[in-house]
C-alpha cells in the first residue's frame, strides 16, 4: 500500500473501530437490549441530560478559558462557552469525537491571532479533564467493592507509569510546569473537572434508573464513572462504539447482565445526543461572531 492510500485510510481507521464494537454486540445480543434503552428513554432523562450537559459545558469553558490564559490565549468566558457548545455539538455528530475541538482550536486560534497557542490551550484542557476524571474514577473504583477493582490497579498503574515518562518530555513537562505555577488555574482545572464528570455520572445514572438497573448507590457509581471514562476512547462513530463495548463488559464485572449496560448505554447515548444539540445554535453564533469581527477588522 503506497503511502498516499495510507493516509487516505488513516483517519478512518477509528471510527471503523466503533462500528466494528457496535456489529459484534448486535451480533451477540441482538437488537432488543438497543430497543429496550430507546423504549427506556423518557422526558425524566432528557430533561436531566439537557440540564446537567449545559452545567457542564459551562464548566468546561471556566476550566479551557484558565488553561488559556495561561498560554497566552485568553478567551472570554461567553465565547468559551459557545465554543465548547458547539464543540460538543460536532463531536457527538461526526467520526472520530475530536473533530469539534479541532474546530474549536482553528476558530479560537483565528481570534487570538495565534494557532499554535489556541491549540495548545484545547489540548491541555481536554488532557487535564481527563487526567482528574481518571484520578476520581481509579480513587472511587478502588474504594467501592466490585468486580472493577482489579481495573483500577491496572488503570492506576498505567497512569502512574505516564506521570513517570513526563519529565523526560520536555515541552509537556514545561507545560504542564507552567498550569502548575498558578495555583488558582490549578485549583479551577481539578474543581471544574470533578463538576464534569459528576454531571456526566448523573446523567448515566438516570439512564440506570430508567432501564430498571438493581444496584446499590456506591456500586452504581463506580459502574457510572468506569463506563464515562471508557467512553473517552476516541474511536467511536459519533460517540458510538467503545461505550456501548465498556458499558457491556463493565456491567458483567458487577455481576448485571451485559444486555442492561448495552441498553444503559443506548438510553445514555440519545440523552447525550439531544443535550448537545444547542450546540448547533451555538456553532451558527460562534461562527457569525467571528465573520463579523474578521469584516469589520479587514474594513
Amino acid at each position: 500500500m503506497s503511502e498516499r492510500a495510507a493516509l487516505r485510510i488513516r483517519p478512518w481507521l477509528r471510527p471503523a473501530l466503533g462500528v466494528l464494537i457496535v456489529v459484534a454486540l448486535l451480533v451477540r445480543f441482538g437488537a432488543d437490549p438497543v430497543v429496550r434503552g430507546l423504549r427506556a428513554t423518557d422526558g425524566t432523562l432528557l430533561l436531566v441530560a439537557v440540564g446537567l450537559t449545559a452545567v457542564a459545558t459551562a464548566c468546561c469553558a471556566w476550566r479551557w478559558r484558565a488553561v488559556a490564559a495561561v498560554f497566552g490565549a485568553e478567551i472570554g468566558l461567553g465565547t468559551a462557552y459557545l465554543s465548547c457548545y458547539g464543540s460538543q455539538f460536532l463531536n457527538a455528530t461526526l467520526p472520530a469525537g475530536v473533530l469539534g475541538d479541532v474546530h474549536r482550536a482553528v476558530q479560537h486560534g483565528r481570534r487570538a491571532g495565534s494557532l499554535p497557542r489556541a491549540a495548545r490551550s484545547v489540548v491541555w484542557e481536554r488532557t487535564l479533564g481527563l487526567i482528574v476524571q481518571v484520578a476520581a474514577t481509579v480513587g472511587v473504583l478502588a474504594l467501592v467493592p466490585t468486580g472493577l477493582r482489579p481495573v483500577a490497579l491496572v488503570v492506576g498503574g498505567v497512569a502512574l507509569a505516564a506521570a513517570a515518562l513526563v519529565p523526560w518530555i520536555r515541552p509537556v513537562a514545561r507545560d504542564l510546569a507552567a498550569v502548575l505555577a498558578r495555583p488558582r488555574a490549578a485549583v479551577t482545572v481539578v474543581a471544574t473537572s470533578l463538576a464534569v464528570a459528576g454531571a456526566h455520572a448523573v446523567v448515566l445514572l438516570t439512564a440506570m434508573n430508567v432501564v430498571g438497573v438493581d444496584l446499590d448507590g456506591p456500586q452504581r457509581l463506580a459502574l457510572a464513572l468506569a463506563v464515562l471514562l471508557g467512553s473517552t476512547v476516541p474511536t467511536s462513530i459519533a460517540g458510538w462504539g467503545p461505550r456501548e463495548g465498556i458499558a457491556a463488559w463493565a456491567f458483567v464485572a458487577c455481576g448485571l447482565p451485559a444486555s442492561d449496560g448495552l441498553a444503559v448505554s443506548v438510553a445514555y447515548g440519545v440523552a447525550a445526543l439531544v443535550a448537545t444539540l444547542p450546540g448547533g445554535m451555538a456553532l451558527l453564533v460562534t461562527h457569525v461572531v467571528l465573520v463579523r469581527r474578521e469584516a469589520s477588522s479587514r474594513g
